[in-house]
């Protein structure tokens, strides 16, 4: 797969002036104050049917977007005392939770993890709301009439409250809280970022930075569902799509976020444009910022390598397990 971006050179210095909406931060603080306000309950249940030894599994439902229970795994080290510092996990597009089998390695390496599910996306939390018409089979296009209808409003602020959700569930340490996540879980990562307080983040690949280059340039993934939906509509639709994206847009909640930030980026990468990760990165508030740079990954980043880089990073920040 040749390289389908720009060179690492010009990556590391590309900028690209995009001003974020006059309201962002009023938007943002409104939608995050009403789903506070809508109330609901933080649930947990014990899951003892995957016969695992090491791990303790709990499913919870936590109150998300509009008050509505939000799935989620909750997996601790067996018989380990807390507070531990706690990974909360956002998933890739068109992906939920899944099993708990399939997230042991930060229990086994000592720390909590939240495993958050995507509404509409995974088995276990509908998207009651459709929040407008979608035009493109996916969720790119789902109420992108506006920001207050878009469906990443509802996930995102499912994400928030996913933090805010474990001052409520045992056993964790609400000082060391990572959001961490790839492709469509790393845009939900540093959206999180932007939006509430976390010890560090993780983006891998991020997803959800940049819409208007990635959508003129990807020729897999996502992005196409834009791309369609604006080849077969009006010209008139183009900059008001664009504009409701910008509330939601990677580089906006970067220029917010102020947390040590571990990025990662695939310079092969088909589905998320190298340089859409680093438009994101260059604008990062934080002045502990790094980028891990797989120069021939794909999307799949650095694969079974990434998490070492993780571990490693997390330690020298004093957020590792002792």
């Amino acid at each position: 797969m040749p390289l389908t971006d720009l060179s690492l050179d010009e990556l590391v210095q590309y900028r690209p002036d995009l001003p974020g909406p006059q309201d962002f931060d009023a938007f943002w603080d409104r939608t995050l104050t009403e789903a506070r306000a809508a109330g609901g309950v933080v649930e947990v249940d014990r899951v003892t049917d995957h016969l695992l030894r090491t791990v303790d599994v709990d499913d919870v439902r936590f109150p998300g977007w509009n008050g509505e229970p939000v799935a989620a795994w909750l997996m601790r080290p067996r018989g380990v005392e807390g507070p531990l510092p706690v990974v909360v996990s956002f998933i890739g597009y068109s992906g939920g939770r899944g099993l708990p089998t399939d997230h042991l390695l930060w229990p086994s390496a000592g720390y909590a993890q939240l495993v958050v599910d995507s509404r509409g996306q995974g088995h276990d939390t509908p998207d009651r709301d459709p929040g407008g018409p979608q035009w493109v089979k996916g969720f790119m296009t789902r109420g992108i009439d506006s920001p207050e209808n878009y469906y990443y409003r509802r996930l995102m602020t499912d994400c928030v409250r996913a933090v805010d959700a474990v001052a409520e569930l045992p056993g964790l340490d609400g000082e060391r809280v990572i959001a961490a996540g790839g492709s469509q879980g790393g845009g939900l990562a540093l959206a999180v970022a932007g939006l509430t307080r976390v010890a560090a983040v993780m983006p891998d690949v991020p997803f959800l930075c940049h819409y208007r280059r990635a959508a003129e340039m990807c020729g897999e993934g996502p992005y196409q569902e834009l791309a369609e939906y604006l080849r077969w509509h009006s010209r008139h639709l183009v900059e008001p799509a664009f504009a409701t994206l910008s509330y939601f847009d990677g580089v906006h909640f970067a220029q917010r976020a102020t947390a040590p930030a571990l990025f990662s980026v695939g310079l092969m990468d088909p589905i998320c444009p190298p340089s859409t990760v680093y438009a994101a990165f260059n604008r990062y508030a934080g002045d502990d910022r790094t980028m891990t740079v797989w120069p021939f990954a794909d999307h799949g980043g650095g694969y079974g390598s990434n998490p070492v880089a993780q571990l490693e990073w997390l330690h020298d920040r004093g957020l590792g397990v002792s």
